[in-house]
C-alpha cells in the first residue's frame, strides 16, 4: 500500500469501542485519540479503514497525554468496532472555491448560525455519505489519494461539460477540465455518479444535450447523471429564475427519450430526473426499477417511490385498536399532494382522522418547498392559526431535525415546538412510522410535558449536516 502523509497528525477522538471487535482485543478505549494505523498516520476514517485491512494491527494512540502502542491480530470476519467523534479527524472541511449563483449557502437568510454559510466541498464525504462535489479544489495530495486508495464511487456535480460555461457557471475561472479529469480518475479505476443542476437560460437545452451525451460516452465508469432543478431563495441576489411547470415537463419529456436511446444502447437508463421534476408536473412517479438499482436518495431521487412502495408494506401492520385518534402531518408544499392522497388512504384503513397541513417556508421564501428546510417558527406559527383543530399528535418531517444537536434549521428541537402547539410530537420519515404512532410505539416522540430533549444520534442520519458535524 502507497503511504499517505497526513497533513493533520492529530489523529482521530475515539467514541465507541465495539465488543467482540479487534480494536476492543487490542485494548483501545473510548476517549483514546487514533494517531497511526500500520505504521501510517491518519486524516479521516477513510485511512483507518484502508490501512486496517490487513490482519496483524498496529496502533498508536494518545490516551491522556501519553502515547501508546496497541497490537492484535484480526480475526477472520471480524469488525474493527470504532466509532470516532466524526468521520473526518482535521478541523477545517475542505471548502468550496468556487462562486455558483445557485450556491445555496449563497442564498441563506440571515441570522442563523454560522455554520450554515460555509461551503463545504469535501471529496472524502463524498465517498463517505454520497455528496455531490465539484472536484475543483483537489490539491496534489487529494487526487493521489483518491487513486492509491481507490476512492470510489465519486459523486460529482458537472453541470456542463463546456469548459468555458462550466467555469463561467461555477464562477471559477481556475476550475479544471472536467472530462480530462474524469478520464484521469477513470484510468485509475475510479467510478463517479454525476449530476447536472439546471438552470433555465443557462446549461439548459443544446448545452445539457451535449453534457449528457459527453458523459454517456464515459459509461461504465460515470454509472449516473441526475437532472436535477435549480433551487433559488427569495435571497438569491442574481437574475437566475426557477423552471416553469411547462419547462419541467419539457425537461422530463428529454429525459424519457434519453432514458430510451440509452436503454437500448447501454442496458441502463443513465439519466436520472430527480423527483422534485414529477412532483411539480404531477407526473406519475416512476417505479424503482427505472433507477436501475441505483442508490441515489442523497440527490433526492427515488424518495418518493420508497415513500409509496413502504406504505403498501407496512399498511398490513396496522393493528385493530388505535392508540390515538387524530393526527396532524405537517410537510412542505411540494410533497404535501402526495402526502394528502396517502393521509385519505391511512384514515380509511386505519380509522385515524389524519389532516395534512402543507407549510409555507416565509424565512427562506415560498419557493423553497420542501420539507427538510423547513422551519420550526414558520410551523408554529402556520398551525397555531390554522383554521383545523390540532390532532392527538403533531407529525413532523424527522429531517427537519437532521443536525448534530437535533434542532431545525432555525435552532428549534422537536420538544420547542411540542411545548409551543402544546401537543405531543413525532417525527417521521415515512407512513409505516405512522403505524408505529397509532399502535402506540413511536420511537421518535416527544412529550411537551417532559424536560429531556430526544437524543440528537436518533434523529440524526449518517452523513447528514455534513459541515455541522465537522464543526
Amino acid at each position: 500500500m502507497t503511504s499517505s502523509v497526513s497533513e493533520t497528525p492529530a489523529g482521530g477522538l475515539i467514541t465507541k469501542v465495539h465488543p467482540r471487535s479487534a480494536a476492543r482485543r487490542a485494548g483501545l478505549h473510548s476517549g483514546d485519540r487514533l494517531l497511526s494505523v500500520n505504521g501510517h498516520s491518519v486524516e479521516d476514517v477513510i485511512d483507518v479503514q484502508y490501512y486496517a485491512a490487513e490482519y496483524d494491527l498496529s496502533f498508536v494512540i494518545n490516551r491522556n497525554g501519553r502515547q501508546l502502542r496497541k497490537r492484535t491480530r484480526r480475526r477472520e470476519g471480524e469488525p474493527l468496532g470504532i466509532d470516532f467523534e466524526h468521520p473526518t479527524f482535521d478541523i477545517d472541511i475542505r471548502r468550496c472555491n468556487n462562486l455558483c449563483e445557485f450556491c445555496f449557502v449563497l442564498q441563506m437568510a440571515p441570522r442563523f448560525r454560522r455554520t450554515l454559510y460555509i461551503k463545504d466541498d469535501d471529496y472524502r464525504y463524498s465517498f463517505l455519505f454520497g455528496h455531490y462535489v465539484t472536484l475543483t479544489n483537489l490539491s496534489d495530495h487529494d487526487t493521489q489519494r483518491i487513486m492509491d486508495q481507490h476512492l470510489s464511487p465519486l459523486y460529482v456535480s458537472v453541470h456542463a461539460t463546456d469548459d468555458e460555461l462550466r467555469r463561467d457557471y461555477l464562477r471559477n475561472a481556475t476550475a479544471p477540465d472536467i472530462l480530462p479529469q474524469l478520464r484521469m480518475f477513470i484510468d485509475h479505476g475510479i467510478e463517479f455518479h454525476t449530476q447536472i443542476v439546471v438552470t433555465p437560460g443557462h446549461n439548459d437545452g443544446d448545452y445539457l444535450e451535449r453534457s449528457v451525451r459527453d458523459l454517456a460516452e464515459l459509461y461504465p465508469s460515470v454509472r449516473s447523471v441526475s437532472i436535477v432543478p435549480v433551487g433559488l431563495t427569495k435571497h438569491h441576489k442574481y437574475q437566475m429564475r426557477p423552471h416553469t411547470v411547462a419547462e419541467a415537463n419539457q425537461i422530463l419529456d428529454t429525459c424519457q427519450a434519453w432514458q430510451d436511446e440509452f436503454h437500448d444502447e447501454l442496458g441502463v437508463n443513465f439519466v436520472y430526473p430527480t423527483d422534485e421534476w414529477y412532483l411539480v408536473t404531477r407526473r406519475p412517479v416512476p417505479p424503482v426499477e427505472e433507477i436501475d438499482g441505483l442508490d441515489l436518495h442523497e440527490n433526492g431521487l427515488g424518495m418518493v417511490r420508497h415513500f409509496m412502495d413502504e406504505w403498501q408494506a407496512s399498511q398490513q401492520e396496522l393493528g385493530q385498536q388505535p392508540q390515538v385518534k387524530h393526527l396532524t402531518l405537517v410537510t412542505a408544499t411540494l410533497f404535501g399532494p402526495t402526502l394528502e392522497q396517502h393521509a385519505i388512504e391511512f384514515a380509511q384503513k386505519s380509522g385515524v382522522r389524519t389532516d395534512v397541513v402543507q407549510v409555507l417556508n416565509d424565512r427562506l421564501g415560498h419557493s423553497i418547498t420542501v420539507a427538510g428546510l423547513l422551519m420550526a417558527d414558520d410551523v408554529i406559527a402556520q398551525l397555531q392559526k390554522g383554521d383545523k383543530a390540532l390532532g392527538d399528535v403533531v407529525v413532523l418531517p424527522r429531517i427537519m431535525f437532521d443536525h448534530p444537536q437535533g434542532l431545525s434549521l432555525d435552532d428549534k428541537s422537536p420538544l420547542d415546538v411540542a411545548r409551543a402547539l402544546n401537543r405531543p410530537i413525532a417525527l417521521v420519515d415515512l407512513m409505516g412510522d405512522l403505524v408505529d404512532i397509532v399502535d402506540g410505539r413511536p420511537a421518535l416522540y416527544v412529550d411537551p410535558q417532559q424536560d429531556e430533549l430526544l437524543s440528537p444520534d436518533a434523529i440524526k442520519s449518517e452523513g447528514g449536516w455534513a459541515v455541522e458535524k465537522l464543526l
